[in-house]
């Protein structure tokens, strides 16, 4: 990529595309063609045809998704599978017709299967069942990587696919219905801790593990790859290590300074036991994470704890 090449960040108000905006601007990168979804609905074919005759980018990073936790992605199934096909259809095939010349395409670490071994190699992708309560989503996005690979095979188009452990950072969504873990544990931790309340519940037994990458590493990570890495399938992107949910708490309290206990809630699901990314084909291309956990959560901290989310 060059400085002044034309660069589409589908999503570019998330956590994701907002984190790979202020990397390719910390690189010098200037010209930029950025909607809200407002502005632009990718669901809508017309709309995205449209958009791309007209603004004709060199490079797109595909970081617009319907994202959710547990609850949204098991009540809203509908809504996640056609969502995130729709968008994704309509921006790569686009992206093929106006001679984009990369294509990055975002997925999630729920496109392996829910039992597979530890920690989750690329290859492991369509080797079993997935976690039932994300299989709407993880079906789409393993749609977006396979309809990469297909439009590379067929079409010659430089498409690669990332896959993302667990995020967390910089316009992360609090909202308790929706969010993931990590946001919602600060927001329940950062409350108690206003309203001197005695103990913070967590839900379920607090043993599954899962693996935190901070979206700035992300950003790095991308623009790195967009650089670097011209194959088909996918490279996942994290920090290659995990941590159990109940010992996050602990690290959550220390850094928000809540004093009272941690509950669990049995009632509640774990979901997957564990989620944690082999990184060994992203280290092997020289990229490694640089924010420790605890670092970052000090860092998301420092943003938001005087958030009013009343």
């Amino acid at each position: 990529m060059n400085l002044n090449d034309k660069i589409y960040v589908a999503g570019h108000r998330g956590m994701v595309g907002s984190a790979i905006l202020r990397r390719l601007k910390a690189e010098g990168y200037t010209n930029f063609v950025l909607k809200t979804s407002a502005e632009l609905d990718l669901r809508n074919q017309q709309a995205v045809v449209d958009f791309f005759a007209t603004e004709k980018p060199d490079y797109v990073f595909l970081a617009a998704a319907k994202v959710g936790g547990i609850i949204a992605n098991n009540t809203y199934r509908g809504d996640f599978i056609y969502e995130n096909l729709m968008i994704q259809n309509n921006v790569i095939h686009q992206s093929y017709l106006n001679n984009v010349k990369k294509l990055m395409f975002l997925g999630s670490s729920c496109i392996y299967p829910k039992m597979a071994p530890q920690p989750l190699k690329e290859e492991y992708m369509l080797t079993g069942e997935l976690e039932p309560t994300n299989e709407p989503y993880a079906i789409a996005k393993i749609a977006g990587i396979k309809m990469c690979d297909a439009y590379r095979d067929q079409f010659g188009c430089n498409f690669i696919s990332v896959m993302p452990t667990n995020l967390y950072g910089p316009n992360d969504n609090y909202d308790l219905k929706n969010s993931h873990v990590l946001p919602a544990m600060l927001r329940k931790f950062i409350i108690a801790k206003r309203n001197q309340e005695a103990s913070v519940t967590i839900w379920g037994t607090g043993s599954p593990k899962r693996e935190f990458l901070h979206a700035d590493d992300l950003a790095e990570a991308c623009l790195f790859l967009m650089e670097n890495y011209n194959d088909s399938g996918l490279v996942n992107i994290g920090i290659g290590d995990d941590i159990s949910i109940l010992d996050l708490a602990i690290l959550v309290k220390k850094v928000v300074g809540f004093e009272g206990e941690i509950l669990t809630d049995t009632t509640k699901p774990d979901g997957t036991p564990r989620k944690l990314m082999d990184v060994s084909k992203l280290n092997s291309f020289g990229w490694t994470a640089k924010i420790a956990l605890e670092e970052g959560i000090q860092k998301v901290y420092n943003e938001i704890k005087d958030t009013n989310w009343e």
